[in-house]
């Protein structure tokens, strides 16, 4: 299914609403230009107090942030600069030098292909706000240089998240940390990673080391390193991540203050002193028969590009775009096509046209789903097949 595989790899929820990660709510705190205050200038801090913070902060925080894109002053930088878009991913969320190629501003004024304007639901920013945004990409995008620091780095996030469960391997590895990094302290002995060898256990001997294309320091964004394994073949399993802290080479910062690694499951890592490896484990297991994951890999980065909602008639008429909208619009919803039939018959997939549009079935009205493009495989159908007869839960 080469349209999904593309999809599965991305960070997590929302993903079509925006790949620069805002929602609704983020649009509540202030609503477009309220945090403004007439201080906006083109230096990244001055944009982080007066739009991130009093604007995306509200649900761009933590590890259940949107996307995993964090807007609070420790991550936002790193998430932004040479990141790429998740819903437009030849474009990056900043690139530096060039305000029209990035996706932050096409979002912002409301120019991209994709989703609605940021701050979505909210006032949009004033053009003098956004030229003031241009202006600091314009120039580079540079970070906010602050003093020497004399604490340790800390690892402030990780995608995939810790714990979470993929459909397949993504194709790289990206750790965010609350400071620049000294990127000569950055390689394949200080970030590791490795699979359990199918019992889903470490420490037993029968783990296998995965060889990384690349382990490096984007230039663009100093504070991520990102471990390449594009070429690696994807294999359900149990993969761990190890960021060294603890013995002769470790990360360190651009003020050679070392890791502080030990992780407990809240980003950032770290218990105050230098020290201590970190590490997280993620699993890639295939689409599950949850709504979730069927939303997260299917409805999410194929359905919703048309999808949307909104519409008289179909697919505008049908929402795909979240969680909420999918299970409201498809279980126990009449088809307009075939209107004796459900989109979704709880408990009984074969009578479910969402079913019989993915398969292709003879005798359904219209083109065989995803239109136009490749066709699912049939595992991925039969996880849509099992939530379904499962009761069709959201």
């Amino acid at each position: 299914m080469a349209t999904a595989a593309k999809g599965f790899g991305i960070l997590k929820l929302c993903a079509a609403i925006s790949a620069f990660g805002l929602t609704a709510s983020c649009g509540s705190g202030g609503g477009g230009g309220g945090g403004m205050g007439g201080g906006l200038q083109a230096t990244f801090s001055s944009i982080q107090d007066n739009v991130f913070t009093p604007i995306c902060v509200a649900c761009h925080a933590g590890a259940t942030a949107p996307l995993g894109l964090r807007l609070d002053s420790v991550n936002s930088y790193a998430l932004l600069v040479g990141v790429s878009s998740v819903e437009q991913p030849s474009l990056q969320r900043v690139e530096p030098f060039d305000p029209d190629a990035s996706y932050l501003i096409q979002k912002l004024e409301g120019t991209a292909s994709s989703g609605g304007r940021m701050p979505l639901g909210g006032i949009p920013l004033p053009q003098a706000d956004i030229d003031v945004i241009r202006s600091w990409i314009a120039n580079g995008a540079l970070p906010t240089s602050g003093p020497p620091s004399t604490n340790p780095i800390r690892v402030s996030g990780l995608s995939p998240l810790p714990e979470s469960t993929e459909p397949m391997l993504p194709m790289s590895i990206t750790a965010v940390f609350d400071r620049e990094l000294d990127a000569t302290s950055v390689n394949a002995t200080t970030f590791l990673v490795d699979r359990s060898g199918g019992d889903g256990t470490f420490g037993d001997g029968n783990e296998v080391a995965i060889a990384p294309v690349s382990v490096t320091v984007p230039a663009v964004n100093t504070s991520t390193i990102v471990f390449d394994m594009s070429m690696t073949p994807s294999v359900e399993d149990t993969y761990r991540v190890t960021i060294v802290g603890t013995g002769p080479a470790v990360i360190l910062d651009l003020d050679s203050n070392a890791l502080d690694g030990e992780f407990g499951g809240a980003f950032p890592s770290g218990n105050g002193t230098q020290g201590g490896n970190f590490v997280a484990q993620f699993e890639v297991a295939g689409i599950q028969p949850t709504l979730q994951s069927i939303q997260d890999n299917v409805f999410t980065p194929i359905c919703s590009v048309c999808h949307t909602g909104g519409g008289a008639m179909l697919p505008g008429s049908m929402d795909l775009t979240s969680l909420a909208a999918s299970f409201t619009d498809l279980v126990g919803v009449a088809s307009e096509q075939q209107p004796a039939l459900q989109r979704v018959e709880a408990g009984d997939a074969d009578n479910s046209y969402l079913i019989q549009k993915l398969e292709g079935a003879p005798g359904i009205t219209g083109a065989q789903m995803p239109f136009g493009g490749q066709p699912l495989d049939q595992a991925t159908i039969d996880a849509i097949r099992q939530w379904i007869t499962d009761g069709a839960a959201m």
